[in-house]
């Protein structure tokens, strides 16, 4: 998901100058696959910048020995991408370019290399990225996108992506994607770098191990972002605002998943004047995310809000602790379980919650902070997701025309 680079998760110098970022720079990222297809194209993003971005070339290929992360490619994979049969695209600011089709095999669940070069760099300092990548990216002064491995005494790596946006599937009608609306947790806050064990990771590994040809056909989405927020904008637009973008103007969507909220109460202050206006917002703007999946067609499965206080409610350990907070959670979550808005119910909060102090997360599921989930917390989240929601309603649902 595309959002505005934050001024400490912009590359270090010599990559980022004074009002120009990336210049005479290869970007080489990995990318994890979710849908089978021989035929795809790349989206490439300048949402945030606030000057064109001029992209010079941009490869792809297989990387090496199929790892996430890595900095070396398998030369025999690669492919030239072009732009409306150009090899170079200016991208103006605010918009983003779609590649011509190319043939390139790509299997779900395995890695792509996109390498970007970038003759000019760009000039500003605001620049469309997504910091929570999970993944490792590499970057190198010259034009290197069809090297076997970068090279070079400047090469340096980060745990961002940037400006890739989505990858395009070419695929028949049978097979649909899952979109997930979310903030650090569906990110993979917690999850280990190169190891795409973010929880929607371990759900896409559970349906296409299933042998079930109706859940193996489905590609995921994962439409999160650090710090996100359901009402107002912060580390990337509020889901509400991005909506249209991420969800309804996506290729194939036929599934949408939302678990979102505890940004929107954990930053509302914890007076119960704020978190009753708080708590009214969500569940309205819940209610509207279901109205415009509906109207589309779509059907639309939320997920409760998961523990984030410290023991004692101790707010000097987790900042958004706090029983005032916590009440609103559960009130939202009331909402989400019985409210009879959403098509389906995904119960995260009884999965990871701490049976004996139900406003943390269990201990064995805390990464740390008592907000985000570890490895093994992702995992039963993962193992718990109704999968048969997608069964049910493989056929959409109705809408307005």
């Amino acid at each position: 998901m595309p959002q505005l680079t934050e001024p400490a998760n912009l590359p270090n110098p010599p990559f980022n100058t004074t009002g120009r970022v990336f210049n005479n720079t290869t970007i080489r990222q990995t990318i994890h696959v979710t849908a089978t297809s021989p035929h795809i194209r790349l989206r490439i993003s300048n949402a945030f910048g606030t000057t064109a971005l001029p992209v010079s070339a941009v490869t792809i290929a297989r990387p090496a020995g199929g790892a996430p992360g890595v900095p070396a490619i398998e030369t025999s994979t690669l492919k030239t991408l072009t732009f409306s049969g150009e090899p170079s695209f200016t991208i103006p600011n605010g918009a983003l370019v779609v590649s011509d089709p190319v043939d390139f095999d790509v299997q779900a669940g395995t890695e792509l290399s996109i390498s970007i070069f970038l003759a000019n760099g760009q000039v500003t300092n605001d620049i469309t990225s997504h910091p929570g990548s999970r993944t490792t990216s590499w970057f190198t002064f010259g034009n290197q996108v069809t090297a076997a491995n970068l090279t070079g005494p400047s090469l340096q790596n980060v745990a961002h992506w940037f400006f890739i946006s989505t990858l395009d599937a070419w695929v028949p009608t049978a097979q649909s994607t899952v979109a997930f609306v979310g903030d650090s947790i569906t990110d993979g806050r917690g999850s280990d770098t190169d190891k795409n064990n973010r929880w929607p990771d371990l759900l896409f590994a559970r349906v296409h191990a299933s042998g079930d040809p109706a859940l193996a056909s489905l590609a995921f989405a994962n439409q999160a972002a650090g710090g996100n927020r359901i009402l107002a904008d912060g580390l990337g637009p509020n889901a509400l605002g991005r909506f249209d973008r991420d969800v309804l103007a996506q290729p194939g969507v036929r599934f949408v998943v939302v678990f979102e909220g505890v940004n929107d109460i954990g930053v509302a202050a914890p007076t119960q004047a704020a978190q009753q206006a708080i708590g009214d917002a969500v569940i309205g703007a819940l209610k509207q995310f279901v109205v415009r999946a509906h109207a589309a067609g779509l059907p639309i499965f939320g997920a409760t809000i998961t523990p984030f206080s410290a023991p004692g409610f101790d707010a000097a350990i987790q900042a958004y602790s706090s029983p005032v907070r916590e009440a609103t959670r559960q009130r939202v979550n009331a909402f989400i379980r019985t409210g009879g808005v959403f098509d389906g119910v995904i119960d995260f909060d009884a999965v990871v919650r701490n049976a004996s102090a139900p406003s943390q997360l269990r201990d064995d599921f805390n990464s740390g902070d008592f907000l985000h989930p570890n490895v093994a917390g992702y995992t039963a989240m993962a193992d718990a997701f109704p999968v048969n929601l997608f069964k049910q309603f493989q056929g959409g649902v109705d809408g307005w025309a």
